[in-house]
């Protein structure tokens, strides 16, 4: 379901916008559909982010942890 909203944006922004909409061939509200998409999936991520150092900071690896995958690593070195 798609709702129709007003929003107020300044006049630089919105020239900005047309004009990297008109370059992308799509409408105006597609675009700024599209940049609300993923500043969502940046702020999702960056969360994520977020929680993964907290909990390594909680528990941090221990020494020796990790030592049964390295054989398994490859960095390509001949």
């Amino acid at each position: 379901m798609v709702k129709t909203i007003q929003m107020t944006i300044d006049e630089r922004l919105l020239k900005l916008v047309d004009k990297l909409s008109r370059a992308r061939k799509t409408s105006r509200s597609a675009f700024i559909r599209d940049a609300l998409e993923a500043e969502i999936r940046r702020q999702r991520v960056r969360g994520d982010e977020i929680r993964h150092v907290e909990g390594y900071t909680r528990k941090p690896v221990a020494p020796g942890e990790f030592d049964v995958w390295l054989s398994e690593q490859d960095w390509g070195a001949s």
